[in-house]
């Protein structure tokens, strides 16, 4: 695979990637959103389907790695770290196309996140749930993961575990017979995805994705969304450093013992 077919594959997957999975979050958490409310289930095999059709996309090109530390995981595995900083590049980027796709998608409910100066919503609230909102919703949470309890240590071992539980079997699928030739090893990527997220997603939202935090984190900073609350910096060390922890343990790991 050439550099630029990496990197535009790595782009275009990635952005697939958040589009769905930002999407599913604006869809569940703002108002005037038909999903509204969904749930957590929802959230989960909304960012599996995201998988499925980000890296489906990606893998003519690029393999479809779409997250960092899978590719720091094969690194570590293989010891091959010439096109690393290529597959990152194309990562980063289109995590932010992504972000930027699914604020375009659910603009008009992102610009009703605001209140008029008599504490009322600024679209007419005629049903029942709008007339009880209390306050514009925060949006962080669309674009990136907030931990349930705050507690440095606790979330980062929780993202190195869950990152692992990501890296290592599909490194380990990897020597499935068949499973790439059949065209199925992305679709169960995608449910181990979805099983992350509804096992191991309660305490920190489950990044396990440097890129699919970090990057639509620096869109979110820089949207004109009303109201939009912080960007949450002083956390944001976390979901990169425990992914990335978590990757390379699951390479050596497996390097070690398959």
């Amino acid at each position: 695979m050439s550099n630029g077919d990496i990197f535009v594959g790595e782009i275009i997957g990635t952005a697939i990637l958040i589009l769905f999975g930002a999407g599913v979050c604006a869809a569940v958490t703002l108002r005037h959103s038909k999903a509204r409310a969904s749930g957590w289930v929802v959230i989960a095999f909304g960012w599996g389907f995201g998988v499925l059709a980000g890296a489906y996309t990606a893998a003519p090109l690029s393999g479809g790695h779409l997250n960092p530390a899978v590719t720091l995981g094969i690194a570590v595995d293989t010891g091959e770290w010439g096109k690393v900083w290529v597959y990152l590049l194309g990562q980063f980027a289109g995590a932010m196309l992504g972000a930027v796709l699914c604020y375009l998608t659910y603009f008009a409910q992102f610009q009703a996140n605001v209140r008029r100066t008599d504490g009322t919503d600024a679209t007419d609230a005629t049903d029942a749930t709008d007339a009880t909102d209390d306050g514009p919703v925060p949006t962080l949470g669309v674009f990136s993961t907030i931990p349930e309890i705050r507690n440095p240590v606790a979330n980062l071992v929780t993202e190195i575990i869950a990152t692992v539980g990501l890296v290592l079997p599909v490194l380990a699928f990897g020597l499935t017979e068949g499973l790439g030739e059949s065209g199925t090893l992305v679709l169960i990527v995608s449910l181990l995805v979805v099983g992350i997220g509804l096992s191991l997603g309660g305490p920190t939202g489950y990044a396990i994705n440097p890129a699919r935090d970090l990057g639509p984190r620096i869109v979110h900073t820089f949207l004109p969304i009303p109201n939009k609350g912080t960007s949450d910096w002083g956390y944001a060390w976390i979901p990169v450093a425990g992914p990335l922890i978590g990757g390379a343990l699951a390479g050596l790991v497996y390097n070690l013992a398959f």
